[in-house]
């Protein structure tokens, strides 16, 4: 499979989307080219893991200019590893782009079909899954960590655009960067939850290492989800780029839990985007 991310300019850009849907910028962050401090060296772009405020302003700053979405048009959350999802409109621009106080609450999916309205989310090891219907030009994004994997938010999110009258063939998903079943260990307790979710016939996304410690890979489940949820698997790309693996991402498990967040956006700009026309 041909990887649908493609690093320019210390990002990673949806390539294989962008290239179909003129106007749309889709991508995801390394912690590459900003000003944070260590821990958060250099380009934490969350408020909420006691970086410098001003780092992290600065920060969105530098990919509001590279991406050519002004920070008025971004919209942010209060991510809780759950599965609520918010229909986004023009009215709430700008929430969550320079306070994390002024995030939308207790949200953990965007979705929207209006131009010059970015959809962020954060991430360092959860899983972001975007989504587009073209003929719609509808967009969106979850953060889908284990226990938002379980609670099958990327399930919800299709049921929600199907049940608007979306045709299946007509839904596209991209799973995007995060951490790779090798690094990811999990216990019996998280493992009963797994198998709560899956189907009979579903391939087991996890192996056994030794005694209630497995691997488990959260890119292979949220895509049996994906296809359970109606998507055909045609239309679902995955990206084997790993946040643990590659130190030019931030990791959560890999640091420790002291370090910052990447930033997965979606977004139909009013114009031709940077990112496009720098293609």
């Amino acid at each position: 499979m041909t990887e649908p991310f493609r690093l320019m300019n210390d990002l990673y850009i949806l390539d294989s989307w962008m290239k179909k849907n003129s106007g749309l910028v889709a991508g995801f962050t390394t912690r590459n080219g900003g000003k944070s401090s260590e821990p958060f060296r250099s380009m934490n772009l969350a408020f909420h893991v006691n970086d410098n405020s001003d780092d992290v302003c600065e920060n969105r700053r530098i990919l509001a200019k590279k991406i050519g979405f002004p920070l008025q048009q971004w919209v942010s959350a209060e991510q809780t590893h759950g599965k609520n999802i918010r229909r986004i409109t023009q009215n709430d621009r700008g929430k969550g782009a320079l306070r994390y106080e002024d995030s939308i609450k207790d949200t953990d999916g965007f979705y929207t079909e209006e131009k010059g309205v970015l959809l962020t989310m954060c991430y360092a090891d959860c899983v972001p899954i975007y989504f587009l219907a073209p003929k719609q030009q509808r967009i969106g994004i979850v953060h889908s960590g284990w226990k938002g994997t379980v609670q099958k938010i990327a399930g919800e999110m299709a049921a929600k655009w199907l049940s608007d009258g979306i045709d299946p063939t007509e839904l596209f998903a991209a799973i995007g960067p995060s951490i790779c079943q090798n690094c990811y260990q999990v216990d019996d307790r998280v493992i009963q939850q797994v198998d709560a979710v899956l189907s009979p016939n579903d391939d087991i996304p996890y192996v056994e290492t030794e005694k209630g410690c497995y691997q488990l890979d959260l890119k292979a489940l949220n895509r049996t989800i994906l296809e359970n949820a109606g998507l055909p698997k045609e239309n679902i790309l995955v990206t084997s780029l790993c946040t643990s693996c590659h130190h030019d991402f931030y990791s959560h498990r890999r640091d420790n839990g002291k370090t910052g967040r990447m930033l997965g956006f979606i977004g139909w700009n009013k114009e031709v985007s940077h990112l496009e026309s720098s293609r």
